[in-house]
């Protein structure tokens, strides 16, 4: 099921703007809410990492995978609301470059 940028960015404002208000840090709660939107973000960043539009062999591939693999272990442990909503949004400029066929300077 594909859904149109506009349509994951405003999911994603949705479930930023539902996370505790006014609090700095994420809740257990939050993050529970958050983990669906980001296994989908996960699989989607991989599966296009295997697009022939990207101009890549298979070591190429791999590597980039792992890099991918690398952020998101990372990525993690963040508590910082804000930086969990910078993450969503950097994971869905990458994935809009990666559509395009193009590679993304963060994992360039």
């Amino acid at each position: 099921m594909k859904r149109g940028l506009w349509q994951m960015t405003a999911a994603l404002a949705t479930i930023i703007t539902k996370m505790a208000k006014g609090l700095i840090w994420a809740t257990a709660e939050d993050l529970a809410r958050n983990r669906g939107q980001v296994l989908s973000l996960y699989r989607q960043l991989l599966r296009s990492l295997n697009s022939p539009d990207l101009p890549l062999n298979l070591a190429a591939r791999l590597a980039k995978k792992a890099e991918v693999r690398a952020i998101f272990m990372v990525a993690s442990e963040e508590r910082s609301l804000h930086n969990i909503q910078d993450l969503f949004d950097a994971a869905d400029y990458s994935l809009s470059l990666l559509r395009k066929g193009e590679i993304p300077k963060y994992i360039q």
